[in-house]
């Protein structure tokens, strides 16, 4: 990059800075560090969730199949939009009423401590994956700007900066982090996607090639893989329990939904104007707009963008299960200060960056891959919120007969033959299947209902 480059980049990094530090000495005890007291208002937590989800790992993953598939990789970004909305409509007012510090905290009110903690370790098994996923996105697109930095090395140097940016202030820090990056992210991901359009000769693409790269099936399975995680989801359950009010909470999802698809569609859009041959590895493909497409200065801004990207996601995962331990695991204290929650969080970085730099290497594939103990605890979330008859049997049967299928179709079918699908299509009926029949069964095993629902 350009000395231009670098300035317009450290420009949106001291933005961040000093968004993520302004007011930070007020952040003095847990529930200010890990929810915002609670009093986050409508464009703060909309900000906060749409760079939530806009994450590095997925914005390669898409581009790369953009880059493949054409315009048909346009499907891809519809995932998020229904899933996000079946979000919004089933469990984000249901969620703020419940006002926890974890999620993994309403499946121990619900069902009992054991399946809580249970929860709780199928969910922080989960983000560990995601992060680490997430590490090695981010690395795999600055390793073009810094091709010479080993990867080891240059992740590191982005996990410290992330930490820097978050670290002192939690939740508060990094929604002050959002809306920066929200503000920029409105601009640049439009603007790329003209400039991409208009430096590019487009590529013929045959839909018949496309859709046996981007199978039907495969975007089928991963929407509803989507719409019965996101509702678990740990990094949304924090940010709506740090809402002013539930109204606010579901309005937020909605918006966030709308928006987060428009910003993946520039992505998929602006990938698929390149030649076929412009890339040796399809992943590199957005980042070589960024590097070849982008006039010098906005090419600073796209790396810094990101970056926040990344960091703000990064960020919001490790805060979520820095929660789920001190909720579910050392106990809630409202007198204690931050110590103990940065040096968890700190804890979490360090595991994230030594498993991204080992184990990571399809980002699509091992995204969804994580999702697999997410997707068992389906059943005993929204039956928890609507079904009284939801037992504790039903619940742990249902949890079990959800990882154990997981597993089954990742094994028996590999990620070569569309285990996605069978995982899918198969395994919600049988989580939900199972569940009702357990809870059914032994209805005498039903936990007391919590009084926050």
């Amino acid at each position: 990059m350009s000395i231009i480059d670098i300035a317009t980049f450290l420009m949106v990094i001291l933005l961040m800075v000093i968004a993520g530090h302004w007011g930070v000495r007020r952040v003095q005890s847990e529930k200010s560090y890990l929810l915002a007291d609670n009093n986050t208002g409508l464009f703060a937590l909309t900000a906060n969730l749409v760079m939530t989800e806009f994450n590095t790992s997925t914005l390669i993953a898409f581009s790369a199949i953009g880059y493949l598939c054409g315009l048909w990789a346009l499907v891809l970004p519809f995932v998020f939009l229904i899933g996000l909305t079946f979000y919004g409509i089933t469990v984000a007012k249901k969620w703020k009423q419940f006002n926890g510090l974890s999620v993994a905290q309403f499946f121990s009110q619900r069902y009992g401590d054991s399946v809580g903690k249970l929860a709780s370790f199928a969910l922080i098994a989960a983000m560990t994956g995601f992060s680490a996923v997430y590490i090695k996105s981010l690395s795999i697109i600055f390793s073009l700007a810094f091709p010479s930095v080993h990867t080891w090395m240059l992740s590191l140097v982005l996990v410290l900066l992330i930490l820097l940016l978050t670290l002192r202030g939690g939740l508060v820090a990094i929604i002050k982090n959002d809306i920066i990056s929200f503000c920029i992210l409105l601009i640049f991901m439009p603007l790329m996607m003209l400039l991409s359009w208009n430096n590019s000769a487009t590529t013929p693409y045959n839909i018949t090639e496309a859709m046996t790269l981007l199978p039907p099936s495969f975007v089928v399975a991963i929407t509803l893989v989507t719409m019965f995680t996101y509702i678990i989801a740990p990094w949304y359950g924090q940010k709506i329990f740090s809402a002013k009010t539930p109204a606010i909470a579901k309005q937020s999802v909605m918006i966030a939904a709308v928006l987060v698809f428009v910003l993946y569609a520039c992505a998929v859009m602006a990938t698929s104007f390149l030649k076929k041959n412009s890339v040796v590895n399809h992943d590199q493909a957005l980042p070589y707009i960024v590097m070849n497409i982008l006039p010098t200065g906005l090419r600073g801004i796209g790396f810094g963008v990101f970056f926040a990207a990344a960091a703000t996601t990064l960020s919001g995962v490790w805060s979520a299960m820095t929660s789920m331990v001190v909720s579910d695991f050392l106990g809630r204290n409202n007198s204690e200060g931050c110590g103990r929650s940065i040096y968890i969080t700190i804890a979490f970085a360090t595991i994230a960056y030594l498993l991204g730099n080992t184990l990571v290497d399809k980002i699509l594939q091992k995204l969804i891959l994580a999702n697999i103990p997410v997707l068992a605890l389906s059943f005993a979330l929204l039956a928890g919120f609507y079904w009284k008859k939801a037992s504790k049997a039903g619940a742990i049967i249902s949890i079990v007969v959800g990882l154990c299928w997981g597993v089954f179709t990742y094994a028996y079918f590999g990620e070569d033959g569309g285990y996605q699908w069978y995982w899918a299509i198969y395994g919600i009926p049988l989580i939900f299947g199972s569940g009702a029949v357990g809870s059914i069964a032994f209805p005498e095993i039903i936990a007391q209902k919590s009084t926050s629902l």
